[in-house]
C-alpha cells in the first residue's frame, strides 16, 4: 500500500519563544523585545492575538493614554499594537504541539510543521473554565450549557441575539464572574432567572437576580434542548428553576497540556507549573506566568506577571550570555 511521504519539519532558532498571546504573553513580549532581547517571537493558536480580553466588551481594563476607559477587545488591540511596536514577533494560528528538547518546541501551522529552538521559552498558555463534563453534572445532555468563555465568544461573533444564546437562563458560581455572566445575558436580551452558588456568600454585583447560595446544580433536564436545573438548597429541599440557557462560571482549569508534555513539576494546588517567585519553572530556561499559574486573575494583574516575568528572562539571557563569554 502506497504511503504519502511524512511532511518534512523545518528547524530554526529564536531568542524567546512566548507561546500564548494574552495580557502576560504580550506584555512580556513588549518589554523582552523593547529591553533588547533579541528575536522575540509570540506563538498563538486562535486565529487573533489577545486573549481572552477581546470577547469582553465590558469595562474594567483600565484606561488609555487619555485617560478613557478601556473594554476588553480595546486593551487587547493596545496589548498587541505595544508588542509589535516594540519588535516582537507575532503569528498566530500556530499551535505548539510539543517538544523536542528542554528548549526546543514543535509547532503545527498552515504553512507547515518546525521545530523552534530558543534561549528561553516563556509559557502563557491561559486557562479555561470548566466545562460541563468534567464538572460531572447529571441529567440530560441537552443544548444550552456554557461557560461564561463560550457565552462571551458567541456574543462577539454573532451579537447580543437571543436566539443564539436562549430566552431565560441560570447562572453557576459567584463573584465578579457571574455578575459579568449576568449582565452579558441581559445586555444579549436574556433573562436570568437566578444565580446558583455553592459559597455561604457571594458578592455578584448585580441587581433584581435572586443569589441562591449554599445551593448545588443537581440535575439537568430537558430533550434537544435545556428546560431546566434541579437544585438543592441549604434546606436541603430539591426544586426545579425553568430555563433553556445554563452559564457555568469560574472553576479554572490551567492549559497546562504542553507543560505536562515538558515533564514541568505541577503545583497541587493549581495544577498549573510550579515555579520560584522568579516564575522560574522546574526546567531551566522554561517560565510561567498568567492565568496558567492562577486561573481566572483579571487582565491587568496577568499583565504585571508578564513584566514581572520579562525582568526574570531578561536576567537569565544575561547569565547565559555571561557563561558563553570566553574569560
Amino acid at each position: 500500500m502506497n504511503r504519502e511521504p511524512a511532511e518534512e519539519r523545518t528547524a530554526r532558532a529564536v531568542d524567546v519563544l512566548v507561546v500564548g498571546a494574552g495580557p502576560a504573553g504580550l506584555t512580556a513580549a513588549a518589554r523582552l523585545a523593547a529591553a533588547g532581547a533579541g528575536r522575540v517571537e509570540v506563538l498563538e493558536r486562535e486565529p487573533a492575538a489577545g486573549g481572552v480580553p477581546r470577547h469582553c466588551v465590558r469595562p474594567g481594563f483600565g484606561a488609555d493614554p487619555r485617560g478613557r476607559a478601556l473594554d476588553g477587545p480595546g486593551y487587547a488591540r493596545r496589548a498587541v499594537r505595544a508588542a509589535l511596536l516594540a519588535g516582537a514577533v507575532l503569528r498566530t494560528g500556530v499551535s505548539a504541539t510539543g517538544w523536542a528538547g528542554p528548549l526546543r518546541l514543535e509547532t503545527t501551522a498552515p504553512t507547515g510543521l518546525e521545530t523552534i529552538e530558543a534561549r528561553a521559552v516563556l509559557l502563557a498558555t491561559g486557562a479555561r473554565e470548566r466545562a460541563r463534563p468534567a464538572r460531572l453534572l447529571p441529567g440530560t445532555r441537552a443544548q444550552g450549557v456554557l461557560t461564561t468563555g463560550e457565552l462571551q465568544r458567541t456574543v462577539a461573533l454573532f451579537g447580543p441575539r437571543p436566539e443564539r444564546i436562549g430566552r431565560r437562563a441560570v447562572v453557576v458560581g459567584g463573584g465578579p464572574v457571574a455578575g459579568h455572566a449576568v449582565r452579558l445575558l441581559r445586555s444579549a436580551g436574556v433573562a436570568v432567572a437566578a444565580v446558583v452558588c455553592e459559597e455561604t456568600r457571594t458578592a455578584v454585583g448585580v441587581r433584581d437576580v435572586p443569589v441562591l447560595t449554599r445551593t448545588v446544580v443537581t440535575e439537568l433536564t430537558g430533550r434537544g434542548r435545556l428546560a431546566g436545573v434541579a437544585v438543592r438548597g441549604r434546606d436541603g429541599r430539591p426544586r426545579t428553576i425553568r430555563c433553556d440557557t445554563l452559564v457555568l462560571t469560574g472553576d479554572w482549569v490551567p492549559e497546562h497540556e504542553l507543560a505536562r508534555a515538558g515533564g514541568l513539576p505541577l503545583a497541587p494546588g493549581t495544577r498549573g507549573p510550579r515555579v520560584d517567585a522568579a516564575l522560574r519553572t522546574g526546567v531551566p530556561g522554561v517560565f510561567a506566568a498568567g492565568a496558567l499559574l492562577h486561573g481566572g486573575d483579571p487582565a491587568l494583574r496577568a499583565a504585571a506577571a508578564g513584566r514581572a516575568v520579562a525582568g526574570a528572562i531578561l536576567a537569565h539571557l544575561d547569565r547565559r550570555a555571561g557563561a558563553a563569554s570566553p574569560v
